[in-house]
């Protein structure tokens, strides 16, 4: 007989682990807590405990859990229609795709359901594209050291960190990881075989890293110089994270096809591609496809994120918390200079390069009430709603002062 979710939440955390450890593949590194609910910026485990969540599902809850006008649209959408193929229309879907293009400055959209799809949607895109040019030598993908693109064999194989692709070989071909940051390096690889170059605005997995200013703009004048497409990964960085509705837009370019899932559902599964018309008509009826991709509940959670979000109001006052968080963050590097090397990122999503291994400084911020994560070995990541309030981060700040504090 099933146990039923009362005996499940009354059971405590280290039953649930382990009922957990019983049936579920060991793939991740989970932090020891149990997760009942949430609201907000705060959610709750088995036992009743409160936390602060600054890390929202890895920049997906963007506008916290169980937001009211997300929930609302959701539960009104799964009263009507919950899933139909895409051989046939939805409003939800057509609403979406309008939106995200307005917002995007893109001409077409395509729905899937994860930042790895999306990403793959991309690759796929560029190989299509030149090979519609009449390129068909064109297939190689440039894309960067530390970078993170999905869990794909393909997605896997544009990124550039090797313990992500160890065990997994050999890896599909046509991928090639430069520098980031290094304009020079780029174009030094760049040869006949080149279709794309894949980019993200931040490096979110590689430790929440910019590169050099106006390095999105010097890729945009390679791309268009030796004719290859430029891609825009904007998984973690979209739908408002750093201060814009999507992080390229901050240098003012114009990309070719970007990439975003994450934030746009608010914790349903939903990613998207948007692309110009002239490389978007490369991808024809029957060239590629999603069985559950712009999903009319999924869409309809979107539509109200994207109503929300894109705002002038809000966007900016994402970058004003997030110079608000940071410049708390400075403030405890001074306090801790042995232990916090620098403060890093735009908007909310945020890193805290520390000395030594994040893992201790992690678990002792999750035994005073604080969620974070780490972005690499040495780096902890924050990313929080958006809509946090700025007690809610003095908050936090005070919470990860405490940890820091008892870090030997």
């Amino acid at each position: 007989m099933a146990t039923s979710y009362n005996a499940v939440a009354q059971s405590g955390t280290q039953q649930v682990i382990q009922r957990a450890k019983s049936v579920l593949l060991q793939n991740y590194k989970q932090q020891p807590v149990a997760l009942e609910r949430g609201q907000g910026s705060w959610v709750w485990d088995v036992e009743g405990k409160r936390y602060l969540d600054l890390i929202g599902g890895i920049a997906t809850c963007g506008l916290g859990h169980c937001h009211p006008q997300v929930t609302t649209a959701a539960l009104k959408q799964m009263g009507l229609l919950w899933h139909v193929s895409n051989g046939f229309y939805t409003l939800p879907q057509i609403e979406l795709a309008e939106r995200l293009i307005r917002a995007s400055g893109m001409d077409r959209a395509f729905f899937c359901n994860s930042g790895a799809e999306a990403n793959e949607a991309l690759i796929k895109l560029a190989r299509k594209v030149q090979k519609d040019r009449g390129h068909p030598e064109r297939f190689t993908v440039i894309s960067f050291v530390n970078s993170f693109h999905g869990r794909t064999l393909a997605t896997l194989s544009a990124t550039g960190q090797a313990k992500y692709q160890q065990g997994f070989e050999p890896l599909p071909q046509g991928f090639i990881n430069i520098p980031f940051g290094d304009l020079g390096a780029v174009e030094s690889a760049i040869d006949s075989t080149t279709a794309a170059i894949l980019v993200e605005p931040i490096q979110g997995e590689g430790g929440v890293r910019s590169g050099p200013l106006k390095f999105l703009q010097g890729l945009r004048a390679l791309t268009l110089k030796h004719g290859l497409l430029l891609l825009v990964d904007e998984i973690q960085t979209g739908i408002g994270r750093t201060g814009k509705m999507f992080a390229f837009q901050h240098e003012a370019i114009s990309p070719d096809a970007i990439s975003m899932a994450k934030a746009l559902g608010n914790g349903l599964p939903i990613g998207a591609m948007a692309c110009t018309e002239e490389v978007g008509a490369s991808l024809g009826p029957g060239t590629h496809g999603s069985t559950f991709g712009g999903n009319p509940v999924a869409c309809a959670a979107a539509n109200a994120v994207v109503s929300i979000v894109d705002s002038p109001a809000f966007l900016t006052s994402v970058q004003e918390k997030g110079e608000f968080f940071r410049q708390g963050l400075r403030v405890l590097q001074a306090e801790h200079p042995s232990k916090i090397v620098t403060v890093r990122g735009q908007g909310l999503l945020v890193g805290l390069e520390m000395t030594g291994d994040v893992s201790g400084p992690i678990g002792l911020a999750r035994d005073e009430g604080l969620l974070v994560n780490a972005a690499g070995e040495k780096t902890v990541r924050f990313a929080p709603p958006l809509n946090i309030s700025y007690n809610e981060l003095e908050e936090g700040l005070a919470l990860l002062g405490r940890a820091l504090r008892r870090v030997a």
